[in-house]
């Protein structure tokens, strides 16, 4: 397998392409499962306090036998935490829960403009990431004008945004704001929970390539420039996800697969969401 390539982020950081999330993986199963993710060569795993299984993937990174410096471990802010003094807190109670050092890239998990100032949440943040101890911070689930207010209000530009992505909603508009201002794209539900994978076109371009429909969204995904991170507790799937690098869609495939775009969630819409 060829090796997985990095992103650069605007502060330098360098993070893995293609990491293994796990969102919804049951705390009694994160461990294995992230163990598992390790030896398969995953050097990128993303959790949140939200998840409740932080410790489990602090247990696996230091089991690993892996240079600490060798694997890229991102959480993220619950969303009862936004006051500054509760954020603080939480960075601390996530840092124990995981066992770690430090943190290499912690988030917003979600704006909730009407709980409270995200900006506020920002600045505690930024407080964190002046300390050293995460390497990076951003967001998730960010819209434009979110991000616009942030950028207007604080010195720190986010080093991501994770946002839901995928064939039926590829949110062009939020990436290329994401672009345009050096915030790097993740994109959370890559195969939009398994509905894009009986889609007609993704299993012809699949068939052609002698790949699965996940492993050719996920490349797409890939040769678009997003940051993923598929989930699975299946050792077979969680291969076959890493297997992304002996081959290359055309522009075609690319074209094909990104016009299925129908705005379609899987997940809260960051505007009506309140947590």
């Amino acid at each position: 397998m060829s090796a997985v390539p990095t992103v650069t982020l605007n502060n330098a950081v360098r993070i893995p392409q293609l990491g293994f999330g796990t969102f919804q993986i049951p705390p009694d199963e994160t461990r294995e499962a992230t163990l598992a993710a390790l030896e398969t060569g995953y050097r990128h795993i993303d959790t949140a306090e939200m998840y409740g299984n932080e410790k489990e993937v602090g247990q696996a990174v230091r089991e690993s036998g892996l240079d600490r410096a060798d694997v890229f471990v991102t959480s993220k802010l619950d969303n009862g935490a936004h006051a500054r003094d509760d954020a603080l807190k939480a960075f601390d109670t996530t840092m124990a829960e995981l066992g770690l050092d430090h943190l290499d890239l912690f988030l917003i998990h979600w704006p909730l403009p009407g709980r409270g100032d995200f900006v506020e949440t920002w600045k505690a943040l930024e407080e964190i990431y002046r300390s050293g101890r995460t390497k990076a911070i951003g967001v998730s689930n960010f819209q434009p004008h979110h991000l616009r207010r942030l950028l207007e209000s604080s010195d720190v530009v986010p080093a991501v945004n994770q946002i839901e992505v995928h064939p039926y909603l590829t949110q062009d508009e939020v990436r290329a704001f994401g672009a345009e201002h050096d915030i790097a794209t993740e994109a959370w539900s890559p195969i939009a929970q398994g509905k894009v994978l009986d889609d007609p076109t993704i299993n012809r371009i699949a068939d052609r390539v002698g790949k699965s429909a996940a492993q050719v969204t996920l490349r797409w995904h890939i040769q678009r420039g997003d940051i993923v991170f598929p989930k699975s507790v299946t050792k077979k799937r969680v291969e076959e996800n890493f297997d992304l690098f002996d081959f290359e869609l055309t522009d075609g495939d690319i074209g094909e697969i990104s016009a299925l775009n129908r705005n379609e969630r899987t997940g809260p819409d960051p505007d009506r969401f309140h947590g």
